[in-house]
């Protein structure tokens, strides 16, 4: 009899998790032999779910929302990514039945852009719109790109000034409230607030978006969401939601628990697909 291997995302709520299908799709792509499901956790049951999947003989979990900063004080040791970020989105046994915590969110990111959309960071001006956990999973891996800049914007001062102050040693980053936003164009517009769930804006002014500049929202849904409505109302050579990253981002899980990176771009795409058609 073989042993199929348990993984599973947790999270509150969860329904609408594309997670198990990608998962499930890579490990029929890379011949792998295990089940993903997704599994409804408040965080008041999170440290004991957790120890019962893993004392089950469960081999990893994926957290999201709102279990992220729970997963962090969890695992019994952080990558350097995940110390960043003070979130982890990745839990995974290791040889001596130890938990590690990643985060995987920020690599996700920077691979859908550099790779399946060819857009260049380096040297480039960065601007993150909100200062939340989603900010913090993705401003490491950027920085490590070598922009020439990133500013975090937010409503309110202080989580935004926190947060640069903790990344200040590996790259050139600042903070500011909306209304005092530099009187400069970016070549990147990230939105890391929870606006477009609700079909809203952040308060943003025209012209923020240099010649050639792209926009990015974390938010995906079956129809562009308002921030990437706004994106191309401002002419961005793209103008993206956050289906590549959730792809991306769980093909570097993939690789964490299973030591075989899938190939993401056909899966990308069927995705892709799928919404159109359930858009109209």
């Amino acid at each position: 009899m073989t042993f199929t291997d348990q993984y599973a995302v947790f999270g509150h709520p969860i329904s609408h998790s594309k997670s198990p299908r990608i998962q499930q799709l890579f490990a029929i792509q890379t011949g792998q032999n295990l089940e993903y499901t997704a599994q409804d956790v408040s965080p008041e049951q999170f440290s004991e779910r957790v120890k019962a999947f893993f004392g089950d003989g469960g081999k990893g979990l994926n957290c999201t929302v709102p279990l992220k900063e729970l997963a962090w004080q969890f695992a019994d040791q952080l990558s350097e990514r995940a110390k960043l970020a003070k979130a982890v989105n990745t839990l995974a046994v290791q040889a001596d039945g130890s938990i590690l915590g990643e985060n995987t969110d920020g690599i996700g990111l920077v691979n859908d852009l550099t790779g399946n959309h060819q857009i260049s960071l380096n040297s480039k001006r960065l601007l993150i719109l909100g200062a939340g956990g989603a900010s913090r999973g993705i401003i490491g891996p950027l920085l490590a790109c070598h922009p020439a800049s990133l500013i975090i914007v937010n409503r309110t001062a202080g989580k935004a000034e926190t947060i640069a102050g903790e990344f200040a040693g590996i790259g050139n980053i600042s903070s500011c409230v909306y209304d005092e936003l530099p009187n400069q164009q970016f070549d990147l517009v990230i939105n890391a607030t929870s606006a477009s769930l609700s079909a809203e804006l952040p308060p943003l002014p025209d012209g923020l978006l240099a010649e050639h500049g792209s926009c990015y929202d974390l938010a995906y849904a079956n129809q562009p969401t308002a921030f990437v409505k706004w994106g191309h109302t401002q002419q961005a050579v793209h103008s993206l939601d956050g289906l590549g990253m959730l792809v991306e981002q769980a093909a570097e899980a993939f690789f964490i628990w299973r030591g075989i990176r899938p190939q993401t771009a056909d899966i990308i795409a069927l995705l892709n697909n799928e919404r159109q058609i359930h858009a109209n």
